[in-house]
């Protein structure tokens, strides 16, 4: 991000981001839909196999250089899609999508606690406050209506679903600019497909019947779920994971609206509840200021938080 005296200015990979943030958030409605002719896991196969087919015929000039750090790459946050989708998908079959997104959302604090405890970087105060406040606002989401935590299996899962999702974050900004985004993508996203066809008879789900809505809402993501992730490869390259992490908190936003014109409705206490959410994610990436204005005027502007090495600028 540019700091030119008060004015900011969003750079092109941010606002790349926040577009397909808004396209992430629609996906939630979509899912819902599918699910009902679909089981979870033949969906989440043939959305991801989907992808990674298409961006393997974008790049498949370049695929012939796969590397082993790429698969190695590829599989890893493969796993980690496979394994945030898998079970937000198998969430999406009992509850609505805005409930969904917005629990979804609690990954974004757990990205920085999840630094801290493979990177060994403790999160800040500010950190802490966002935990709290997302914590908050799920105990709100969870039981609207009566005194007591009352999770049903849905939630639950989409609850679970948080932590791999927090992991892909954190992998993709490890690995961004030491491999080849292309390839990388094309590797994670047939991890992903194929781990979702391999987990149906471990879970004894059958391939459904054939069903013109799961066909089109499969290829309709899986166009969307390439497009998500080159774009996320390419733009956190330059923009940090804590910094996307902040873009991203939007999308649950995007997908309450979405989920609104579709007709579902959420209690007050309950979009109270969201609120604190996506404010527990906004807080907890949120850096404390250490110049003043006197400073940056006196010595010139702040510098840019982000990495000084733009390998797309």
């Amino acid at each position: 991000m540019l700091h030119t005296g008060k004015r900011v200015s969003l750079s092109r990979q941010e606002v790349a981001l926040i577009a397909i943030t808004a396209v992430w958030g629609a996906t939630f409605l979509i899912v819902h839909i599918a699910v009902q002719y679909s089981g979870p896991w033949f969906f989440v196969g043939m959305r991801f196999l989907t992808a990674g087919v298409i961006t393997a015929v974008v790049f498949a000039k370049v695929l012939s250089g796969l590397t082993w750090k790429e698969i190695w790459a590829g599989c890893a946050i493969g796993l980690m899609i496979y394994l945030g989708y898998g079970l937000q998908t198998v969430g999406l079959q009992t509850i609505n999508s805005s409930t969904s997104a917005f629990i979804t959302s609690l990954y974004v604090p757990l990205v920085p606690v999840l630094q801290w405890i493979v990177f060994r970087k403790p999160p800040g105060l500010l950190t802490w406050l966002g935990v709290a406040l997302a914590f908050t606002g799920l105990l709100l989401l969870a039981d609207p209506g009566n005194v007591g935590f009352s999770f049903g299996a849905g939630e639950i899962a989409t609850l679970a679903s948080t932590l791999p999702i927090a992991a892909e974050i954190i992998l993709i900004g490890f690995f961004a600019g030491k491999v080849h985004l292309g390839r990388v993508t094309v590797v994670q996203l047939l991890v992903a497909g194929l781990l979702g066809f391999a987990t149906m008879p471990v879970v004894g789900e059958q391939a459904p019947e054939f069903s013109w809505v799961w066909l089109a809402a499969a290829v309709a993501l899986g166009a969307a779920s390439c497009l998500i992730q080159i774009t996320m490869n390419w733009a956190q390259r330059s923009v940090s994971p804590t910094r996307a992490t902040i873009i991203y908190a939007g999308e649950p936003v995007w997908a309450a609206i979405i989920g609104r014109i579709a007709g579902d409705r959420l209690p007050p206490v309950a979009i109270a509840g969201a609120v604190l959410i996506v404010a527990g994610a906004v807080v907890s990436e949120l850096k404390p200021r250490e110049r003043t204005e006197t400073d940056e005027s006196a010595d010139g502007p702040l510098p840019d938080p982000l990495p000084s090495e733009r390998t797309n600028a």
